[in-house]
């Protein structure tokens, strides 16, 4: 709450605005929710050879499958419990009818075999449509990796995602994607990252002072954000690549600069700049280059790009009294507003560019029994869905690049964590549980 407070308190003005809502009660986030799920069955994958890793990644191997065949968003997965007990390792030995009846029912069934060797691990792995007696196999992929459990997770990753990709419409699985954060675990607020799971989390910067608002680029070589210096408040860049700050020169530009965000192409970034007074929407190149003001009101802040014109920008305006969220071309044409009332803040475009999600206190006001959630809105008609419910104070969402699932803050009693959520608002799932963790990032692929 501190970190969202200190730069829009800056920024906007308080005033309270009574306006009649006029909202809808549901908005389809073309995230697949309301379509019937597949059943599908995920098969402990049986294990060759007698190397002594091989049980150990096998658990690692089976447990992160089914994990992301549950997280997908577009499954009825099997229970285990009701897994017939014939473990096939290769299409000769796969028995469909005990899949395809009670109590297992699946209309899909992954399995497949693993072996670890000589430093190795290669994974056989095969999708099996169970109605489709004469001609079942709908996938069949073969993986190497390292023979770590790292290896054996990264594999399972992609088979899953091959699976996603091929049951889910054409749209690809997120079990690679990688989620960017701020934590102040070790003393200092810094730039972390973890898997879309939660897994694997470890600090990215190590700069002893205070980062906020993380953005990885497209293609996942740069972060974006802002961090606290000498000279003031100034957008960074990190290079994942060279694992080391790079030039950015738009950033250093007066002594309030916040909230990056990148263009879908990687060609522009925006941020909210008080350089020439107040503060504005500023875009530059992604070099730091060419800088030019898209808003003139002194107030506007957290920008967002829709990811699939490039042409326009979100963000937040306090230039009617309370911020609310806005919507402009790039060059800061065209603007118009989004929200009708209430606290909005931290837009996030969708990857379709048809929805935004953003958080916002509809009830803001002394005494009132509001509380700040998150919201998604089609862009089109303004019609809005609330997606988490006054479970605390709820901000930062960010979409994953499937556009089924929703990244987000929570913070309950002072106390920040990381959550993930699919677009309908069900399945939220906490991922952080050390110390406090702000203003998450989906990575685009």
């Amino acid at each position: 709450m501190k970190s969202r407070w200190y730069f829009f308190a800056s920024a906007l003005f308080f005033a309270i605005i009574a306006a009649p809502l006029g909202a809808q009660d549901w908005v389809h986030t073309g995230s697949n929710l309301g379509n019937e799920r597949i059943r599908i069955a995920a098969a402990d994958f049986k294990p060759f050879g007698a190397d002594p890793q091989t049980p150990v990644l096998k658990a690692a191997f089976d447990t992160t499958l089914y994990s992301d065949l549950a997280n997908a968003g577009i499954f009825d997965l099997v229970s285990k419990s009701l897994i017939p007990q014939a473990t096939p390792g290769s299409p000769q030995e796969m028995n469909l009818a005990p899949w395809v009846s009670a109590p297992c029912n699946a209309s899909m069934v992954a399995f497949g075999g693993l072996a670890a060797g000589h430093g190795r691990l290669t994974v056989n792995g095969w999708l099996f449509d169970t109605h489709n007696t004469g001609n079942p196999q709908v996938l069949a992929k073969q993986y190497n990796e390292a023979a770590s459990q790292d290896g054996a997770r990264t594999i399972a990753h992609r088979f899953a995602d091959e699976i996603v990709l091929r049951l889910g419409g054409g749209i690809n699985g997120i079990s690679e994607t990688k989620l960017y954060f701020v934590s102040s675990r070790t003393g200092s607020k810094e730039i972390w990252a973890m898997d879309y799971d939660g897994q694997n989390q470890h600090p990215v910067t190590h700069l002893g002072s205070i980062a906020l608002s993380p953005r990885i680029s497209p293609d996942n070589s740069r972060i974006a954000f802002s961090a606290l210096s000498n000279q003031g408040w100034a957008i960074r860049m990190f290079s994942l690549e060279l694992n080391r700050l790079v030039a950015f020169p738009a950033g250093a530009v007066g002594s309030g600069n916040y909230s990056p965000a990148w263009s879908g192409d990687g060609n522009k970034v925006a941020f909210s700049s008080n350089r020439s007074g107040g503060s504005g929407i500023w875009v530059v190149d992604a070099s730091g280059g060419n800088p030019h003001r898209a808003t003139n009101y002194g107030t506007d802040v957290a920008p967002t790009w829709n990811p699939r014109s490039n042409a326009q920008i979100a963000w937040v305006s306090g230039r009617t009294g309370l911020p609310q969220i806005y919507t402009m071309d790039a060059d800061g044409a065209n603007v118009q507003r989004m929200t009708d009332g209430g606290y909005a803040i931290s837009p996030s475009w969708s990857p379709n560019g048809q929805f935004l999600t953003f958080s916002w206190n509809r009830k803001y006001g002394p005494g009132a029994p509001g509380g700040q959630d998150i919201y998604v809105m089609d862009i089109a008609s303004k019609r809005w869905l609330q997606l988490t419910h006054e479970a605390g104070s709820n901000d930062y969402p960010s979409w994953a690049p499937d556009g089924r699932h929703i990244v987000f803050e929570r913070a309950i009693g002072g106390h920040a964590e990381i959550w993930t959520m699919l677009a309908d608002g069900t399945e939220q799932h906490q991922l952080t549980h050390t110390g406090n963790n702000f203003m998450p990032n989906w990575s685009w692929k």
